[in-house]
C-alpha cells in the first residue's frame, strides 16, 4: 500500500482559485457588457484611468503582460474608441497610450456598474478585505517560490 496521501479535488487550493476566477470571469463579462469591454481590456483601463498616458512597456509591467498579449488588446480598445496610440516624440520605437476624451467621461458609468454588481455579492468591507489579503499572501509566496527555482 502506497504511503502517499491521496489528493482529493475539493481540498486543492489551487483547484478553488481556478473556479473563484472563471466565476469572477462570467461575472465581469456579465457587467462589463454595456461597455463591450472584455476583462483584461478593463483592468488595461482601470490602470489607464490611473496612470495614463504610459507606454505599451509600461502597461504591460503593471498587468504582467508582454506587448505580444497587449497589441491585440489595446487595437481593439483603440478601435471602440477609449484610447489612442502614437509613437513617442522622443523615441519612436515606444509607443503611447491615452485615453480618449470619450473614455474619461464613461469612466465612472463602468465604475458604478462593477461597483453595483459587488453589492450583489454581498461581501463586507472586512471579508473583501481578507480574501484580497490572502489573495496578495499567496501571490507573494508564490513570487518567491518561483524566484528561488529559476
Amino acid at each position: 500500500m502506497p504511503k502517499t496521501k491521496q489528493i482529493h479535488l475539493d481540498e486543492q487550493l489551487c483547484f478553488q482559485v481556478y473556479t473563484v476566477n472563471k466565476k469572477f470571469n462570467h461575472f465581469y463579462q456579465q457587467a462589463l457588457k454595456p461597455f463591450d469591454l472584455t476583462y483584461p481590456q478593463y483592468i488595461a483601463m482601470l490602470t489607464l484611468w490611473q496612470y495614463a498616458p504610459l507606454s505599451v512597456k509600461q502597461l504591460g509591467e503593471y498587468l504582467h503582460l508582454d506587448s505580444g498579449t497587449l497589441t491585440p488588446l489595446l487595437k481593439r480598445l483603440e478601435s471602440h474608441g477609449w484610447i489612442t496610440r502614437s509613437r513617442s516624440e522622443s523615441d519612436e520605437r515606444t509607443v503611447i497610450i491615452e485615453l480618449t476624451e470619450d473614455a474619461q467621461n464613461k469612466r465612472d458609468d463602468v465604475f458604478d456598474r462593477v461597483n453595483n454588481c459587488f453589492d450583489i455579492l454581498g461581501l463586507t468591507p472586512e471579508e473583501k478585505a481578507a480574501c484580497s489579503q490572502t489573495m496578495s499572501t499567496i501571490e507573494t509566496k508564490l513570487d518567491d517560490y518561483n524566484e528561488s527555482h529559476i
